[in-house]
């Protein structure tokens, strides 16, 4: 019996940080070895354009996303991992997709809104039309399930619509994909702990791959408060109780847990055992990443190997649609 397509991607947009890990990678990995799936993961590097990347930089990006993939504990000998842009039929779907795509339907998107305030001085067309690219991601491959956040809701129930459209007018072509909920802990900034951790921010994130040392003085350096006990309390203290989910995520237990784990304990003492949790969970990963970046020829392979083998189901189907339009 064959196994359901499970698929999702990541931008090359520069380095990973731990709030990825935890909503994205960790989640990746798992169902790598439920052996439930066939899993494609993606290097998105066309939606990496909307935010205007230099050659050099996105090239970089690629390579380091790929070893990213690796490091974590992706394997090509179960996944798929593959470059977005290797495939041209992501593109030509996306384009297909787009003339039975209402233009209000994107302009109500809340990310187009959200990255048009943040990048006004490049507000592209490809910001406007990112959503029907993802769509056109998810449908070649005749995906079932996809693993999201609640933020992304609205972007895999578009990608619904754009297939009950096209099917209600070309006939049943294209699968509509359910989501995989994952309990995604929402990291915040170290510094500033009303707003989410990224990377534009680094005093404020913790990178896969920083050192021991970078991550002992980041988190020496997070926001607490003035009180002496180390309590999980968003609303009143958002500083610790970041501490405490980060500390409880990567530990695999509730925050309150982690609470009376620290009880009676020092702010000094609880930081220390989070820098250490956390350093820990990276070690393999910092080795076997830093031998992957030295083998750059071997993660063009691998993206080059996983892009074939992609492109030849994505072939068979953007091929049906055409055939579906009249277009061949």
């Amino acid at each position: 019996m064959q196994k359901p397509v499970l698929v999702s991607g990541i931008q090359p947009t520069g380095r990973l940080h731990i709030g990825n890990y935890l909503g994205a990678l960790k989640n990746f990995v798992e169902l790598q070895n439920s052996g439930n799936y066939q899993c494609y993961f993606f290097v998105v590097d066309l939606h990496a354009l909307t935010e205007n990347p230099s050659p050099q930089d996105l090239n970089e990006n690629v390579l380091n996303l790929t070893a990213d993939f690796l490091a974590v504990g992706l394997s090509p000998a179960k996944v798929t991992i593959s470059q977005q842009s290797q495939i041209s039929a992501h593109s030509e779907l996306m384009w297909i997709l787009s003339t039975v795509t209402p233009i209000g339907d994107l302009e109500r998107m809340t990310q187009f809104k959200d990255k048009a305030k943040k990048q006004a001085n490049n507000i592209n067309a490809g910001l406007l039309y990112y959503p029907v690219l993802m769509a056109a991601d998810i449908l070649l491959y005749d995906t079932e399930f996809v693993p999201i956040g609640d933020d992304q809701d609205q972007h895999l129930e578009l990608t619904r619509t754009i297939a009950r459209k096209f099917n209600s007018r070309f006939g049943e072509t294209l699968k509509e994909p359910e989501g995989i909920h994952t309990q995604t802990p929402r990291i915040m900034d170290l510094r500033v702990p009303g707003k989410k951790m990224s990377k534009s921010d680094p005093a404020g994130c913790i990178f896969l791959d920083d050192s021991p040392e970078e991550i002992e003085s980041k988190i020496k350096r997070a926001e607490t408060d003035s009180h002496m006990s180390v309590e999980f309390d968003p609303i009143s203290r958002p500083g610790i109780s970041n501490l405490l989910q980060i500390y409880a995520s990567f530990k695999g237990i509730e925050p309150k847990r982690a609470e009376k784990d620290f009880s009676g304990r020092t702010y000094a003492q609880f930081k220390s055992e989070l820098s250490k949790t956390i350093s820990d969970r990276f070690a393999n990963f910092r080795k076997k990443k830093s031998e992957l970046k030295a083998q750059s020829s071997k993660l063009k392979a691998t993206l080059d190997a996983g892009s074939a083998r992609a492109a030849k189901v994505a072939e068979k189907k953007i091929a049906e649609v055409k055939k579906r339009m009249g277009l061949c």
